[in-house]
């Protein structure tokens, strides 16, 4: 089967994660991992799509539980010819398969890339955080502080990483499901209004921006009255003015359904504006109302679950922790699990 030239970019946009530290490259064996799971999601057999079955069974149904070298198990069981006919054929069934399999991928690489992160973040030196001693000197015993300051900026380093690359993932997918795309503040057609009330040259990135419909999303996974200096309040605050400015009509999607003050507030004004705004389930709904039912599922099978699991999390009542460092590996300890965190 001829294999057309969008096959062949969404193969090689989806199996390679570059622009940043450590990179990641999908092998043939963890892209059949990943189509055999779209295959399961979509309830087809793979011979549907000229896939063989795999030699080794799928070890559960939640892919968040597979071990990823699972996906590696599949070593010269398709080729890459291979793959790229049976995405071609999938495609003719399902117009949506390669926004499936693009989304899954990014997923996929993102958790690989996150894994070599925690194997490899270096530890901090006390040129870097000793300064920050001044704060606490004196406080606690220098051994006890010391070793704190090199944890805290460790674990720190480590979330900020985490919060990046959550980014570069989630805005991404919700935009596919939503049938829109990401714009940056250069070519944004929502441009800053100043203080006289004129639109200036300056344009706002919009996170999802549906061009035919002239929808501007704003994506927000929870709004609470911490954090956001009067600065950024007054930049959240003035989105949905610059978009019913530049004809468009501002949407407000916050995942998280805890209210605040914040929450109504800016709520209030993206409705005031002749915006919408979704929260909560209603968020989902209308992500997946959107998506269609091939997308809708993607987002069952692989965003939901993770969100739901922390949202019906309390951290009021935090379990005990301890973390130690070797040469070889990082232990962490929760409660009475432990997890282990092999060093490169």
């Amino acid at each position: 089967m001829p294999v057309s030239i969008t096959v062949k970019t969404l193969y090689n946009k989806a199996r390679s994660l570059t622009g940043g530290n450590p990179e990641v490259r999908l092998s043939e064996s963890e892209l059949y991992g990943l189509v055999l799971l779209i295959c399961r999601d979509l309830k087809w057999q793979p011979s549907r799509i000229g896939l063989p079955v795999p030699s080794t069974p799928m070890p559960n149904e939640n892919y968040y539980v597979i071990d990823p070298n699972w996906f590696e198990s599949h070593v010269n069981s398709v080729s890459a010819n291979q793959l790229k006919e049976s995405i071609e054929a999938a495609l003719a069934i399902e117009t949506d398969f390669g926004m499936y399999f693009s989304n899954l991928c990014s997923l996929h690489k993102r958790r690989l890339k996150f894994q070599k992160i925690l194997s490899t973040q270096a530890k901090p030196t006390m040129d870097q955080v000793g300064t920050r001693g001044l704060l606490e000197y004196g406080t606690y015993p220098d051994r006890f502080l010391f070793n704190w300051l090199v944890w805290r900026k460790w674990v720190f380093d480590l979330d900020n990483r985490s919060g990046q690359e959550t980014g570069y993932l989630f805005e991404p997918v919700l935009t596919r499901c939503l049938g829109g795309e990401s714009v940056d503040a250069k070519s944004s057609p929502v441009k800053r209004i100043g203080e006289n009330g004129k639109s200036k040259k300056e344009g706002r990135q919009i996170d999802c921006f549906v061009e035919d419909e002239k929808l501007a999303y704003e994506f927000k996974i929870r709004l609470t009255v911490a954090a956001s200096g009067q600065g950024r309040w007054e930049e959240e605050l003035s989105f949905p003015k610059e978009c019913v400015a530049a004809g468009l009509k501002p949407v407000l999607i916050v995942l998280d359904p805890t209210s605040s003050n914040r929450f109504e507030e800016l709520s209030a004004l993206f409705l005031e504006l002749g915006g919408l705004v979704y929260v909560g389930e209603s968020a989902w709904r209308h992500i997946e109302d959107r998506a269609g039912p091939t997308m809708a599922s993607f987002v069952e099978n692989y965003i939901k679950p993770a969100l739901d699991a922390a949202s019906d999390f309390d951290p009021i009542q935090l379990d005990p922790i301890s973390m130690s460092w070797s040469p070889s590996e990082v232990v962490i300890r929760i409660g009475d699990k432990q997890h282990r965190i092999k060093r490169v």
